[in-house]
């Protein structure tokens, strides 16, 4: 019974560190797998089931499922299937956007991928890792399967190490279902394009025996000078193992030891550092070594709290300048991937005069968050709880759980984010608030150090000018954030002159959304609907109301550039777009950017 529990236990151990999720991977060496990938569409999915609906990965089959690549071998033999003579997708991307007959297509689709791979040492690890695939996958390599991942946004890994034919050629299918489920994260309804594929990087990562995976090096809450966080071993000599900090431009050169789960405590003090801001997004190369090997990255160091009805960052008053962004490029009508892509929607935010962005309604990719940092621009992060969830259902509830810790451990070093979303626009229900507090609970367990918020609704009351901001999820938050459309759902334009924001909370209020549709390139005058004079009044109507709530702290109107949704039907206005953004399809931008623009500009000097 002990040699059974043992080998038990021992499976187990291997299973998690074969999902160990590893971070950083833009600073270890990897090979990527990113081009063209042959692909199958397999809407009856009859390359993973028999005609009994039989999984063949559970149910080997001589020639049955795609997943083997098999070729034929012999004129006799029955294969109905072949990679090889099969169409290519550019991965990462999406196939809606590559081929016109998927434009619409949910459903299975299958990728391979050929590569070859010498690893550098013999005694080397060897994972690969993918960045995110839209929404769940199964990983096959050489035959065997690697796995199940459920989540469209999130990074994961698996440890091929084993089935790797060295100098020889490997064989990486993927099975991808974009299909929405009732129970799903996000569930069923949703307001964006579904974008299936292979979405993110593929990459081959090689890594020791025993390596370095994870690490957390940021200042403790409260503190701008103290940093607080670990560092993370994965391997058969993780445990009781020197490893060191260095912060070279900083002569700042620390050493810990790491206890019997491979994780070692650290703690030092920074001296004469530059605080990360939008107005000095200073980034030092921060290097963690053990045994041999070194992980490098640049990290910045700022502290964001609340004091009131203020947001302090690095202790000082700030008023956060937004906009909120979808992950899609207009012109190409297609999800954002590159870092072209992210370089292009941050420098339109930064023409806009803002200092941050709300990235909706799920994790982005890690290239736009690295690329904040850089650029100085403050980030809000979102998990993909969205309308109206299956709160009862504890599947769905671990699935949110495991995508907001996939986030937070991927970007839980970058310090321009500030925000982790836990939700938006969820109806009020005792179920709906105890999902929602379980998640904020977790959250704060894994980083004590952000701040944490919703995107919640407004209510009404016998007053028809009376708005209510009333939710019993607001007292979990530190920012209490709403979505308003006055003006546009909500009456006209001139409406705005005349509400009453009722918000009771003694916390920074921030507004998440607001704004309307307009095509650009159509003019008429502000009360014509889609017109950019018309979306331009809301704003012009909208900015002054906003600025009378005492609580006001910062704004992300909805949104940057417009963005495609099967829910926007209108023929020759919307044709399956979205218009609400401030930069159209094409690019162009619509009057309404300018009078945003105009604002910002006051409300930088007058934060200055």
């Amino acid at each position: 019974m002990k040699k059974l529990t043992l080998l038990l236990c021992l499976i187990w151990v291997a299973q998690a560190q074969a999902q160990t999720v590893i971070t950083n991977i833009p600073g270890r060496n990897t090979l990527t797998l990113n081009g063209k990938w042959h692909y199958i569409i397999d809407p009856y999915e009859v390359g993973y089931y028999d005609y009994r609906y039989k999984p063949y990965d559970a149910n080997p089959h001589p020639t049955g499922g795609f997943f083997l690549d098999q070729h034929q071998t012999d004129k006799t033999q029955l294969i109905e299937y072949n990679f090889d003579k099969s169409p290519t997708l550019m991965v990462p991307g999406d196939w809606n956007s590559q081929d016109e007959k998927l434009l619409y297509y949910e459903g299975t689709i299958w990728y391979r991928r050929l590569f070859t791979y010498t690893k550098s040492n013999p005694n080397d690890r060897v994972f690969i890792h993918f960045g995110a695939i839209n929404y769940e996958s199964d990983v096959y390599l050489n035959g065997k399967k690697l796995g199940k991942h459920i989540g469209g946004f999130t990074p994961f890994n698996y440890e091929i190490t084993d089935l790797l034919k060295e100098n020889g050629k490997n064989s990486l299918v993927v099975k991808v279902d974009n299909k929405r489920h009732k129970e799903g994260v996000p569930t069923l309804n949703t307001d964006w394009w579904n974008y299936g594929g292979i979405t993110r990087n593929v990459d081959v990562v090689e890594v020791p025996q025993t390596f370095i995976s994870d690490y957390n090096i940021q200042l403790e809450k409260g503190s701008q000078n103290e940093v607080a966080g670990y560092v993370q071993l994965n391997g058969p000599n993780a445990a009781n193992q020197t490893v060191q900090v260095s912060i070279p431009e900083l002569k700042i050169n620390k050493t810990f030891t790491t206890d019997e789960n491979g994780k070692a405590a650290v703690d030092f003090q920074l001296k004469k550092a530059e605080l990360w801001s939008p107005k000095n997004p200073k980034l030092y190369t921060v290097t963690v070594s053990n045994a041999g090997q070194s992980v490098s990255e640049p990290i910045g160091f700022r502290s964001i709290e609340t004091k009131g009805t203020d947001i302090l960052l690095n202790g000082k008053s700030v008023f956060l300048r937004g906009i909120s962004i979808h992950e899609e490029m207009p012109m190409r009508g297609g999800r954002a991937y590159s870092e072209s892509d992210a370089q292009t929607l941050l420098n339109w935010a930064k023409e806009l005069g803002c200092n941050y962005v709300r990235l909706a309604h799920y994790p982005h990719a890690e290239n736009m968050i690295r690329l904040a940092d850089k650029m100085g621009i403050l980030v809000w992060e979102e998990n993909p709880v969205y309308w109206t969830i299956d709160w009862n259902n504890p599947d769905t509830y671990k699935n949110a759980e495991h995508q907001l810790t996939d986030l937070i451990t991927r970007d839980k070093n970058r310090a321009s984010v500030i925000i982790w979303s836990m939700a938006n626009e969820t109806p009020v229900s005792d179920a709906r608030t105890n999902f929602l507090h379980k998640l904020v609970m977790h959250a704060r367990g894994m980083d004590s150090t952000r701040l944490i918020s919703a995107a919640l609704e407004v209510h009404r009351d016998s007053n028809p000018n009376d708005r209510i901001v009333e939710d019993p999820f607001a007292k979990y938050v530190d920012i209490v954030n709403f979505n308003e459309y006055v003006g546009w759902y909500d009456g006209l334009p001139e409406k705005c002159d005349s509400i009453n924001w009722i918000i009771k909370y003694n916390k920074p209020v921030m507004i998440s959304e607001f704004g309307g549709g307009a095509l650009q390139g159509l003019h008429g005058d502000s009360l014509t609907r889609w017109t950019e004079e018309y979306q331009e009044s809301i704003y012009k109507h909208t900015l002054p109301m906003l600025m009378k709530i005492p609580q006001f702290r910062g704004v992300t109107p909805w949104i940057l550039c417009d963005f495609r949704s099967p829910r926007r039907v209108l023929p020759v206005i919307q044709d399956g777009w979205n218009r609400k953004g401030l930069i159209g399809q094409n690019g162009t931008k619509k009057k309404a950017f300018f009078v945003l623009r105009d604002f910002y500009k006051k409300m930088e000097e007058k934060y200055k």
